[in-house]
């Protein structure tokens, strides 16, 4: 029988983020059930647990966020894989969220809503939400486009009502329309309320997205918040994979090399937070509309003429414009992404997959999503169902 391993977890129940973690880990240990699992209670940012000391098991998962946690991890003779973004031991193995591929994402979503000024709203305390500040002002950037910061301080998390406050005081002398990203759910849902007390009007005024995606938080908010998906489950089951293969190495007293990995975001759950067209021209507005009630209908760019009195010369430079993008290219974006959906959750076939969403045939969508996305669909569902499979919920 295989001998028994004894692995702690310090990772916190208190968030979305990290209770996705620990269902990946689960899940490993499900299909391995040589773990024999101990996960005390802890709250993030907490100090050290007092028995982290004398742990005598085989291996740890730890969210390392801060320097004490840092000191305490250390000295420990054991694996040891970190799934913070902190790096306060760049030594020790690490896999966590691409704050870059969500920081892209973040302005993708709110740029194509024809927003062009920007905010971000961070938090001093942790690395990932510096790093995902500095991504999306290089966006901006790039862009030719302003973004404003706003970070919460450390030294005021004694007295909240300060940092409130401040950010207050923020969100109103903010440039209006602009869209707001909140660096996750938590700090998303403090904007949210803050808005509504002070009647600034979101999505109109103030375009609000989140990251974790907590459905709870999300569903709380008013109006609900869109927010990112991190890919939690994928980054908590393969870091199990990873202490696991580590542990292995060290009984068989083989080298073992630090090893990393960065994990992209699912998608994003878009909700009424983000659900606005952020232009004073009243005919692209209603021609994104349009494009967005009708794109899976088979439309054309005349059928948007139809519904807009432009002429097609000054249809498609407004928006370009205002969009980043032509119309037909408008039109091919939101359908793809809509085979996306249907590919990943629905057994339909990839001809009733074409047909409802306007394609002429399925080798005409096959074409347009291999040119898109990179492979084609068949293959797409292939490999999602694959990883899937191998990282169940």
């Amino acid at each position: 029988m295989p001998q028994q391993l004894s692995v702690a977890l310090l990772i916190e129940t208190s968030n979305a983020y990290a209770r996705g973690l620990l269902r990946g880990i689960a899940s490993y240990t499900h299909q391995n059930p040589r773990w024999s699992i101990y996960l005390p209670e802890q709250e993030r940012g907490a100090r050290p647990p007092a028995w982290l000391k004398n742990w005598r098991g085989d291996g740890l998962i730890a969210r390392i966020e801060n320097e004490a946690i840092a000191r305490a991890v250390r000295p420990l003779k054991l694996p040891v894989v970190d799934v913070s973004a902190a790096r306060a031991l760049p030594d020790i193995p690490y896999i966590e969220t691409d704050d870059r591929a969500i920081a892209a994402l973040a302005y993708s979503h709110l740029r194509e809503r024809g927003l062009r000024t920007f905010a971000y709203c961070g938090d001093a305390l942790f690395e990932w939400s510096r790093n995902r500040q500095h991504a999306f002002e290089q966006h901006a950037a790039a862009d030719g486009s302003d973004c404003h910061v706003f970070e919460s301080r450390a030294t005021s998390r004694k007295s909240p009502s300060t940092d409130r406050r401040r950010l207050t005081n923020w969100l109103r002398r903010l440039p209006k329309p602009v869209g707001l990203f909140a660096c996750y759910d938590k700090k998303a849902l403090e904007v949210l309320d803050i808005c509504r007390q002070k009647q600034i009007k979101v999505p109109f005024e103030i375009a609000v997205l989140g990251a974790d995606n907590d459905e709870l938080l999300c569903d709380l908010c008013t109006p609900p918040l869109s927010s990112i998906i991190p890919a939690a489950e994928q980054t908590g089951r393969e870091a199990a994979e990873m202490l696991d293969r580590m542990m292995r190495e060290r009984r068989r007293k083989r080298k073992q090399e630090v090893a990393s990995r960065l994990i992209p975001p699912l998608g994003i759950a878009t909700r009424m937070s983000t659900d606005v067209v952020a232009t004073e021209d009243a005919e692209i507005a209603a021609a994104v509309r349009f494009v967005r009630d009708h794109c899976c209908e088979g439309i054309k760019v005349e059928d948007i003429l139809q519904a807009v009195p432009l002429s097609r010369r000054i249809l498609e430079r407004r928006f370009r414009e205002i969009v980043g993008r032509t119309p037909h290219q408008e039109i091919m974006r939101r359908r793809i992404e809509a085979v996306s959906a249907l590919l990943l959750n629905s057994d339909l076939t990839l001809g009733v997959i074409s047909r409802q969403t306007g394609f002429q045939s399925q080798e005409h969508m096959s074409v347009a999503f291999k040119k898109q996305v990179g492979v084609p669909p068949g293959q797409y569902r292939r490999d999602q169902t694959a990883t899937r499979n191998k990282h169940p919920d």
